[in-house]
């Protein structure tokens, strides 16, 4: 089917199901171009909550459908397609949670929310890059904290609220994937450009160290500062489908990626015809077992209600 009847077809079903497309700022821009709301892990999230549809496609990854799904027991939700997972959620099991647990019984568990239901079950909070900090912040400061799990991403919580936190040793293959060397050439071709840096990379604290004006900042937090500041050039260190939503939110300013081929394979799966077939054929649908999902959407709601 040619795109353009391919995005026709789209928004019939769309209407026609009473549904509504969410999409990650990490998606294809055809994905993104159909989309009734396109951001971050926590827009989306408070999406899904604030939507009045009965049916929510999420085209983004497995646990972002799950955190929808769980937030919304009383929605279809679908992803259009199952293979599309998540390394960094994919590193932890529930069973690294309840080995610090026992150890901790004091202990408060941060899970990022790039984990597994089962994983998010078991926190006491559940934090996305954009607000990490602001809930860390506030946690007792006399209970040990577990923040899992992805390491790159505690560390730089540590670094900015002084809070010494216990790390669970994961990563996101792509963010890992941008080095000190990337950067490097990056500020000897661009001297004059803003740097904005994912905390997710393996690069921050080297990041900082050559370019300590560079802002570290969670997906939405790029699109907010880009469109607000005077400066026409920008470094750009995350998933490479954010530059379609920069360029298209922030016209008239050049966003180079740190490394052109930060891709997220999982991400990509998701395709504009696959979005198709989603809503025609209400394929796949998400659901998470209620006694897990009633664990999880605690932690979940309270990461909703902070930043």
């Amino acid at each position: 089917m040619e795109r353009d009847l391919l995005i026709q077809e789209v928004l019939r079903l769309k209407a026609e199901r009473q549904a509504v497309i969410l999409a990650h700022s990490y998606q294809l821009p055809e994905v993104q171009e159909v989309a009734d709301f396109v951001g971050d892990s926590l827009g989306l999230a408070r999406e899904a909550q604030r939507t009045e549809a009965k049916v929510i496609v999420f085209a983004g990854v497995h646990f972002m459908a799950e955190t929808a799904a769980i937030l919304n027991p009383e929605k279809t939700v679908l992803l259009p397609d199952l293979e599309a997972g998540c390394s960094l959620a994919d590193s932890i099991r529930p069973e690294d949670v309840l080995a610090w647990k026992k150890d901790h019984p004091e202990g408060i568990v941060v899970a990022y929310v790039n984990t597994k239901a089962e994983v998010k079950a078991l926190a006491d909070v559940c934090v996305t890059s954009a607000n990490a900090v602001e809930v860390v912040a506030r946690l007792p400061k006399d209970r040990p904290i577990f923040f899992v799990p992805d390491m790159f991403l505690g560390a730089h919580v540590a670094r900015v609220t002084g809070r010494k936190l216990d790390l669970f040793p994961g990563e996101c293959h792509v963010h890992a994937g941008i080095r000190e060397e990337h950067l490097k050439a990056l500020l000897e071709k661009h001297p004059g450009a803003e740097f904005m840096i994912h905390p997710e990379c393996g690069c921050g604290s080297s990041c900082l160290f050559l370019k300590p004006d560079a802002k570290m900042l969670s997906t939405e937090g790029m699109v907010r500062y880009a469109k607000k500041a005077e400066a026409k050039e920008f470094v750009v260190a995350t998933e490479v489908g954010i530059l379609h939503r920069l360029s298209k939110e922030a016209p008239g300013k050049t966003f180079i990626p740190v490394k052109p081929d930060a891709i997220c394979e999982y991400m990509k799966r998701i395709t504009l015809e696959k979005v198709y077939l989603s809503l025609k054929e209400m394929r796949h649908v998400i659901r998470v077992p209620e006694e897990v999902a009633k664990k999880a959407r605690r932690a979940l709601e309270a990461m909703v209600a902070v930043g």
